[in-house]
């Protein structure tokens, strides 16, 4: 029997990492998102690389087990002139693919611009714009990393993307730019941005 606050769909955005890992889980409820947990999950760093995929996989199937998903979301894998730093990343993000797939759950990428797009209206905007947009759409959806808010931000984007509504236009904060960057060169900026999440 139906209520009004039936859950029509629940999402897990994930923001890969082998030293810190982002997650949301979200519940569209009459067509809106209500976010339902934003978090992160730390790796100690003094694990090699592989025993941390290992503990990427144990973790995240443990939150798939525990908030059911319908379907998961993610940032889609960089190009770059990095390359180690761009193999360890995208092996996380296979790893977290997995962990959803292993259960039968429908896996979407997002890139990294169409994720600021679809939140703040600029595909160049900061990961602080991003959080700053989140907390004014859903008060109270704050944390210490910007991980977990990333983590929202891709499963609002993949809302967004399958139920076709449109991503805001430049607001007052946001900063268009007329230059467009390569793919290389957005990921050097992300490596600026996060070193401690590719070590």
């Amino acid at each position: 029997m139906s209520t009004p606050q039936t859950i029509e769909k629940v999402i897990l955005g994930v923001d890969p990492g082998t030293v810190v890992m982002g997650y949301s889980v979200v519940h569209i409820v009459k067509g809106e998102i209500k976010p339902l947990v934003m978090d992160v999950i730390k790796f100690n760093t003094k694990l090699d690389h592989y025993t941390r995929l290992a503990k990427i996989f144990e973790e995240l199937s443990k939150i798939v087990t525990l908030y059911t998903p319908d379907e998961m979301a993610l940032e889609a894998p960089f190009f770059g002139k990095n390359v180690q730093s761009m193999l360890k990343l995208g092996r996380a993000q296979g790893v977290c693919m997995a962990a959803a797939l292993s259960k039968k759950i429908p896996v979407f990428e997002y890139s990294p611009r169409l994720v600021k797009q679809s939140i703040v209206g600029n595909g160049n905007a900061s990961k602080e714009q991003v959080s700053g947009m989140l907390k004014a759409m859903f008060p109270g959806a704050e944390h210490s990393y910007l991980d977990a808010s990333d983590a929202l931000a891709v499963a609002v984007c993949h809302h967004n993307q399958t139920t076709g509504i449109a991503a805001p236009k430049h607001g007052a904060g946001s900063k268009k730019n007329s230059g467009k960057k390569g793919r290389s060169g957005n990921w050097e900026q992300f490596i600026q941005q996060n070193p401690e999440r590719l070590k």
